[in-house]
């Protein structure tokens, strides 16, 4: 019966999400060539609540826990497990103050009304995960530029997302790449639980009823033995997923 009903609702959760990302798209790009950084930024911060309420239509409810006071003149690293690109959103809204920016594939900075955009224009960087050379130089830019801005990078070092929400092995190149080009950066593990339900019939339709948890970890300092801190990282992050029910 749950997922009859989910064909109906995710059909309408389709329409507005593909209207957000229609809406904003020129908001964001008055927003970029006209208003500057803060404004772009406020738009495309918007945009991902609006994406955040479209799940509401499919019965998903949201909890980010953060006890910890995360300063915001400081370049962070935020290291996340990955289980959907609804992952993403609450992401870019409840982190908003600290200037979230992507490491995501290349095909994403092409073709999708405002994601595309945002991807090539915010800060994020594209990487092509079929040339190892290209996308080490890019995650370096981007430890670079979260050094000078003091903004944060946002990166999933399972490499492809957990389609039954068990943690994969942290792949730890692009992880060292940023931390080596970010030294002043604090490492922020944060734990997704959930969000892999969203796709549990496949694409379509999606999963209804879920209850998608962030948990934040305590800040780690980014200084010591770098496979050490790589390590503590990920037990962390793995220490907050539950196991699937």
């Amino acid at each position: 019966m749950q997922k009859i009903l989910a064909y109906p609702l995710t059909v309408i959760y389709f329409l507005l999400f593909g209207l957000a990302l229609a809406l904003f798209h020129p908001i964001q790009w008055i927003c970029f060539n006209l208003l500057g950084y803060e404004a772009h930024k406020g738009s495309v911060a918007l945009l991902n609540l609006c994406l955040l309420r479209c799940t509401h239509v499919l019965g998903t409810t949201y909890a980010f826990n953060n006890p910890h006071k995360i300063p915001t003149d400081k370049p962070l690293i935020l290291v996340l497990n990955h289980q959907s690109m609804n992952d993403i959103p609450p992401i870019i809204w409840f982190m908003r103050k600290h200037h979230p920016k992507f490491v995501s594939k290349i095909e994403l900075g092409k073709g999708i009304p405002s994601v595309s955009y945002n991807l090539r224009h915010g800060g994020s960087v594209l990487i092509d995960r079929k040339d190892s050379k290209q996308a080490l130089l890019q995650i370096a830019k981007l430890g670079k530029y979260i050094e000078k801005y003091h903004r944060s990078a946002v990166i999933f070092p399972e490499g492809t997302r957990s389609r039954d929400g068990y943690p994969k092995k942290f792949q730890p190149t692009g992880l060292k790449t940023l931390i080596k080009n970010a030294p002043s950066a604090l490492i922020v593990p944060i734990s997704i639980n959930n969000s892999w339900k969203m796709l549990g019939y496949g694409k379509f339709p999606y999963g209804i009823g879920n209850r998608i948890t962030f948990d934040v970890h305590k800040p780690i300092e980014n200084h010591g033995n770098l496979d050490e801190l790589i390590a503590l990282t990920e037990e962390k992050v793995t220490s907050g997923i539950h196991a699937p029910k």
